[in-house]
């Protein structure tokens, strides 16, 4: 389960840097928790904040994206969400 717990650790550093971009000042909040759980992960490599902030991280995205569909990858939300769906299924 490694593996699947770096890909998530990876592509929630992908959506940290798409809500890092110009015009998502709103996010401030929601992208210093997202640091925090990436260095926790990397630290102590449990999993279960980037999980919960993870899916707050897709909610984001995915507001985002239907106001400005251009502004976020669709290849990033179909990661996000497949890393996510990873621990239920696990």
């Amino acid at each position: 389960m490694d593996i699947k717990n770096e890909e998530l650790r990876d592509v929630c550093v992908e959506a940290l840097d798409c809500l890092n971009k110009p015009g998502n000042g709103a996010y401030d909040e929601l992208k210093s928790k997202l640091e925090y759980v990436i260095g926790s992960y990397n630290y102590d490599k449990n999993p279960v904040g980037l999980f919960e902030i993870g899916h707050l991280a897709l909610a984001a995205l995915e507001e985002i994206s239907a106001d400005k569909p251009r502004k976020v990858k669709k290849v990033l939300l179909k990661n996000l969400k497949e890393s996510l769906l990873q621990k239920v299924e696990a």
